[in-house]
């Protein structure tokens, strides 16, 4: 099971990075594919395991904490002037897209792990909220905000402004539902747990 989850997540961020070229749409359907997707994934494929963060740093790598990491992560990137970077070289948008994985990493396992849990509902909930605000401040922006990306092959053929919002969209459904699922799953676990009698 971990190792079939460990090929899946592998194969979701290589299909996120074939998505990235397809203007912001795709820019924004690689990084949440990467984070918000393939993250949990591979999260899951290492809990418990040798390469379970969690485990091995468990005063570091907690909810709150690796919240605040993937913010800074997710709405740095997305400053005009580190878009204008990654837009310019290959190696910086794949140290880019690397940064996102390792915070959505992160995150995912200090939030499965079992002594974390309630917090990991707030620090998934607060995620599911910040993504879900910057995808409607860049769908919503009257003017594209990163013309460095006019380059790009939108898809569909779109302009600009319009590929710019589909992306916003993207962003805040698949970035804002995948957090607020992931936290609404633990805590039914949580809430199933103190339901059990105890022995």
């Amino acid at each position: 099971m971990k190792r079939s989850a460990l090929a899946c997540g592998i194969a979701l961020v290589a299909a996120g990075w074939a998505l990235s070229g397809m203007g912001m749409t795709g820019h924004m359907a690689a990084h949440m594919i990467t984070v918000a997707v393939a993250a949990p994934v591979l999260a899951f494929a290492l809990t418990a395991g040798p390469a379970d963060p969690a485990r091995h740093w468990p005063g570091a790598v907690t909810p709150m904490r690796m919240m605040l990491l993937e913010l800074v992560t997710v709405w740095g990137w997305h400053l005009p002037a580190m878009r204008r970077m990654a837009d310019a070289s290959p190696l910086i948008a794949l140290a880019e897209l690397g940064s996102f994985l390792v915070a959505g990493v992160l995150l995912w396992s200090a939030v499965m792990h079992t002594s974390h849990r309630a917090a990991g509902i707030g620090a998934l909930l607060l995620t599911s909220m910040h993504m879900t605000l910057l995808g409607a401040l860049i769908g919503l922006a009257p003017r594209p905000l990163y013309p460095s990306m006019h380059h790009a092959m939108p898809p569909f053929g779109l302009d600009p402004l319009s590929d710019q919002q589909l992306g916003g969209v993207v962003m805040l459904v698949v970035g804002g539902a995948s957090y607020f699922l992931g936290g609404l799953a633990i805590l039914a676990g949580l809430l199933r747990d103190t339901r059990k009698p105890s022995t």
